[in-house]
């Protein structure tokens, strides 16, 4: 049973009220995966995101490449993945993989319209905070190339 005080943990959620909460969380679909199993591939077509309740991913670009692919992050309890196809409506840019037992809560394209329906206020915050986690991404990964074009590992503190 998912509660109020499971999502305040989740950056995606906060600013939202507890009404607001107690909506999404009646959207939620819950799913497991055993470790090593792929959660999503790359180049999927996307329409759900994934908040990791317990559990550790790797996400990975280029799994079907040779040489094989390269390790993006290692994301945990409280962080998420797949927002983009939610803004973007495109393929999924990575594939994540379950690196132990994990347990995840979703919502679809479909639950984020019933959001919006249900309350603009909380769809806006919401996608605010969606916004903010893909430019954190972005810096993160702004300051990677950096670092490996120009050989400065300070760019990464």
């Amino acid at each position: 049973m998912i509660k109020t005080q499971d999502l305040q943990s989740h950056a995606l959620f906060g600013g939202v009220s507890d009404e607001g909460l107690a909506m999404i969380i009646s959207l939620f679909k819950q799913a497991s995966y055993e470790k090593g199993a792929y959660v999503v591939k790359e180049g999927e077509q996307g329409s759900r995101m994934f908040f990791i309740r317990q559990g550790k991913v790797e996400v990975l670009k280029n799994t079907d490449a040779t040489p094989p692919s390269r390790l993006l992050a290692i994301l945990s309890a409280g962080d998420t993945f797949g927002e983009m196809e939610l803004v973007d409506v495109q393929r999924r840019s990575a594939s994540v993989r379950a690196l132990e037992q994990l347990n995840v809560w979703t919502l679809s394209n479909e639950d984020m319209y019933e959001i919006y329906v249900r309350d603009k206020d909380v769809f806006i915050i919401i996608l605010m905070n969606i916004v903010r986690e893909i430019s954190r991404r972005l810096r993160k990964m702004d300051a990677l190339i950096a670092s490996s074009i120009y050989g400065n590992a300070t760019a990464l503190a």
